[in-house]
């Protein structure tokens, strides 16, 4: 019966079946073929996976990262980040870097990120001599951020299938985030070296900066709204989500006035069918689940890893290649909702706490979104830049290099993602 659930599972996948029809398709045969309930389990399974009052926050964070795709936002972040970098050789890259960090404090997702700095970043980058393969591995490799940097959809997922904080989980990613961008930023500085790429000599004066601050700060302050309020206790992760998606909404249509009323109903109708996705995901892996654990398979791998290595060490890197090689295949929230109920025992028990497995599952699922097949900002950055998917693969190698030696320092250097959260987040 387990056979069938798996191998059902993969032959779907094989097809090209979306990820949470395979599970529920799956899940159901196995009920089928060799589990003594009723069907109406499915119901039941499918509907307590998504009664969560946490899961609430990420249809208003897919919203509110939308809204401020559209509204000028991103364009706003670009000028003020320019003003740091814009002078330094390969500055251009570093924007593109660090404006992803600033739109990853607000959008919570990759692809989003990949998206909104793209459309900005790569016509600037290619008109100052940057390689167009470059340009769009920059982008696409600076969304990773999207769902490492707080706050983050994935992350909201993995704190409801493992009974954690969300706001906790959401300190976690900061260090994380830092790092991960500071390494790319080296790899753009190596290139504009490498390739003699000749620095912005557009001046920057106070009156500059006064006329950028003024107009960008509008999009500043909205990373310090929703993490403030969450760690002021003004309100929980879910209403930060609501409260980002009115204040894109009002700075898209009245600010920067770049978000038409009439695309509204377009961009509610996108974040909608981006939402049901993950939901639909997250219902299909409760069934999914209930199978497992009725036939005892997290015990039973649990107890495997175990009778291999009982070395802290040594599991977080089986974990990590597990982890790295979904990655490759499945959308980050499949992967964690698939993944989380076997895994965790696992490293619990050997000491590993569960947020330090939540931020290194989620730098793991980020690196997978610049990795064939899946990859998902592959393909956005290939649509923003004209590429093709295959040498884009390739001219995002040296920063696939760069974060996947982030990944092991978060790994082994427990003080990059836990310090902040064990100081604030009690």
């Amino acid at each position: 019966m387990i056979a069938l659930l798996f191998i059902s599972f993969f032959a779907l996948m094989f097809f090209n079946i979306p990820i949470a029809v395979c599970l529920g398709i799956a899940a159901v045969l196995a009920i089928v073929a060799g589990i003594n309930v009723p069907l109406v389990i499915t119901a039941q399974t499918m509907f307590n996976g998504i009664n969560s009052f946490p899961l609430m926050a990420i249809p208003f964070f897919i919203l509110a990262g939308n809204l401020m795709g559209e509204g000028g936002i991103s364009r706003e972040l670009v000028k003020f980040i320019n003003l740091f970098f814009s002078r330094i050789r390969g500055g251009l890259a570093m924007v593109a870097i660090g404006a992803s960090m600033f739109f990853a404090a607000i959008s919570g997702s990759c692809p989003a990120t990949t998206a909104a700095i793209g459309a900005v970043m790569v016509p600037e980058m290619e008109k100052n001599g940057y390689d167009k393969l470059f340009t769009a591995a920059t982008v696409a490799s600076a969304g990773t951020l999207g769902q490492v940097i707080p706050p983050s959809i994935p992350m909201v997922t993995y704190c409801v299938l493992a009974g954690t904080s969300v706001s906790k989980l959401f300190l976690t990613g900061v260090g994380p985030g830092v790092l991960m961008g500071v390494f790319m930023m080296g790899v753009a500085y190596y290139y504009a070296v490498k390739r003699k790429i000749a620095r912005v000599t557009t001046g920057i004066t106070v009156r500059v900066i006064l006329a950028t601050l003024g107009t960008s700060i509008w999009a500043l302050v909205m990373p310090l709204i929703i993490l403030g309020g969450i760690y002021s206790g003004i309100f929980t992760p879910t209403e930060a989500g609501a409260v980002a998606a009115v204040y894109g909404l009002i700075a898209g249509v009245f600010i920067y006035k770049d978000l038409k009323v009439r695309d509204i109903p377009k961009v509610i109708g996108n974040s909608a069918v981006g939402a049901a996705v993950i939901m639909l995901i997250m219902a299909s892996v409760s069934t999914f689940g209930f199978v497992l654990t009725r036939e005892h398979i997290p015990q039973i791998i649990a107890e495997n890893l175990l009778a291999i290595t009982r070395n802290k060490y040594v599991l977080l890197f089986i974990f990590n290649i597990i982890v790295l090689i979904a990655g490759c295949f499945l959308q980050s929230s499949a992967a964690i909702a698939l993944l989380t109920p076997i895994l965790l025992p696992v490293l619990t028990s050997v000491g590993v706490d569960p947020y330090m497995m939540g931020i290194i599952f989620i730098v793991n699922m980020a690196i997978g979104m610049i990795t064939p097949p899946v990859g998902s900002c592959l393909y956005v950055a290939c649509n923003v830049a004209n590429v093709k998917f295959e040498p884009l693969v390739k001219a995002c190698a040296p920063y696939l290099i760069v974060l996947v030696i982030a990944l092991l320092m978060i790994s082994y250097i427990e003080a990059i993602p836990m310090t902040l959260a064990n100081l604030i987040g009690g």
